[in-house]
């Protein structure tokens, strides 16, 4: 799942979130670690323009300096960046930081990432908006090379080159996944030839396996034979019936109906759902948690 608070859009934020603060992301984070699900995700905005605030929020966290505190207060819960803009930085930079991470966490961490889409946000940090999606292409490249094995790593390319540089500590994980967040054709083709894993953003199922099928017909093309992690973006969900409106979209019900409904991505060819609950609180949230684990998901493996 997505952490609650560390983003605020008005997209998907619940107005308890606005109050929230560090021991609710502790007691969200060691509710999932304890739970079994499989990671916790964070994302990431530098700087917000005013033009975008009143939809976007300015509320978003560092994923570097979340992902890092839940690693502290957690022991087995992945730790996923959904998704790091990388292409903002220098990949040697971020090869440093998200090291760091999988080192402190004993290799748990994801590292998923995006293109970006606030213009004003490359423009403040001195990078070419409309060169964001090359530039994520070789940072990519550039990434894998900095976070192998390999203490003074090597990589030359069109705008990075380094060698002779040593990084530690290294990586926990002999590969770090590198997955691609976004459903853009580009961001499809991206997944398909360069990622470990792909997480679709707001396709809705029935663009679904479409959207696959393309993914692994491009991954054919190029001749890739290791399996991708293939995965989606549930619709809200509440675990039993809602004495209060929860929204047009979201699956309500008792368990064995919700299960079977989202059996449905499994059919698809998806391998991992990301899930987000609706909730009027924090405790609202952990029990719906709970009561997910307990109840649902026994029933989707």
């Amino acid at each position: 799942m997505q952490l609650p608070i560390q983003s605020q859009s008005t997209l998907y934020a619940e107005s308890w979130e606005t109050e929230a603060g560090p021991e609710d992301l502790v007691e969200i984070a060691r509710t999932a670690d304890r739970c079994g699900f499989a990671y916790l995700a964070s994302c990431e905005h530098v700087a917000i323009p005013r033009r975008l605030a009143d939809a976007m929020s300015t509320v978003w966290y560092d994923p570097v300096a979340t992902l890092s505190f839940l690693a502290g207060v957690t022991e087995r819960v992945r730790l996923l960046s959904h998704v790091a803009v990388v292409g903002l930085r220098h990949p040697l930079a971020t090869a440093k930081q998200y090291a760091t991470v999988d080192c402190l966490s004993g290799g748990r961490l994801v590292l998923g990432v995006g293109a970006g889409h606030v213009k004003e946000e490359f423009e403040a940090l001195g990078v070419d908006f409309e060169q964001r999606g090359p530039v994520l292409d070789e940072t990519m490249d550039a990434l894998r090379a900095a976070l192998g094995a390999e203490e003074y790593p090597e990589f030359s390319g069109e705008r990075f080159a380094f060698s002779g540089l040593g990084q530690r500590p290294r990586p926990a994980q002999r590969r770090v996944p590198l997955w691609v967040g976004g459903s853009s054709p580009a961001a499809v083709r991206r997944a398909a030839v360069r990622g470990d894993g792909w997480l679709p953003q707001g396709d809705p199922r029935d663009r679904l396996p479409a959207q696959i099928a393309r993914l692994k017909a491009l991954r054919e093309v190029a001749g890739i034979e290791e399996p991708i992690e293939i995965g989606a973006i549930a619709e809200p969900l509440y675990v039993g019936e809602p004495t209060w409106h929860t929204g047009r979209r979201t699956l309500t019900g008792k368990p064995d109906a919700l299960a079977e409904s989202l059996r449905a991505y499994a059919a698809m060819g998806v391998h991992q759902i990301q899930v987000r609950f609706r909730s009027r609180s924090r405790g609202e949230l952990t029990d719906q948690m709970a009561a997910f684990a307990a109840e649902v998901a026994p029933h989707l493996n």
